[in-house]
């Protein structure tokens, strides 16, 4: 009789990537980063436990939007008093700040549970090439290149 493997803590082995983002599309990209922050890539991987990994992505301001999102999509957000609804439109908002909007298609991809917030706190998006972590051991090549081959 075979019993069901339970994942613990100490069988958990957390790698880097890097994900270069110029010229992504931020769908895609954003599916990708999820798959590897809720380990899903690991032949470990359990949905009750955090089995992901830490994912740097460099050059968000060079992330690209398909059809015309950037000039119609909305981010809206709310202060909880009356009339305190914010909008803006994506094009603003990746001028201003494009590492949020990367950050937030990640969220809408990962679980809307306790495992959210550690799922985040793994991932680092940078506007620019430069990063604080350097050149990690592994790095993710775009999807673009992995199709070619």
């Amino acid at each position: 009789m075979m019993k069901t493997y339970s994942v613990k803590a100490s069988d958990i082995k957390r790698e880097w990537h890097i994900i270069d983002a110029s010229d992504e599309v931020l769908g895609k990209l954003a599916t990708r980063v999820a798959k590897l922050l809720s380990g899903k890539h690991k032949p470990l991987f359990a949905r009750n436990m955090d089995v992901g990994d830490f994912v740097v992505v460099i050059n968000a301001s060079k992330i690209r939007f398909t059809g015309n999102k950037a000039k119609q999509k909305m981010y809206y957000r709310h202060s909880q008093y009356p009339g305190g609804l914010r909008s803006e439109k994506m094009e603003e908002l990746a001028e201003k700040y494009p590492e949020r909007i990367i950050e937030h298609a990640v969220k809408g991809m990962l679980p809307n549970n306790r495992l959210n917030a550690a799922m985040m706190k793994r991932l680092r998006i940078f506007a620019g090439a430069d990063n604080p972590y350097g050149k990690p051991p592994t790095a993710v090549e775009p999807a673009s290149k992995k199709e070619s081959n």
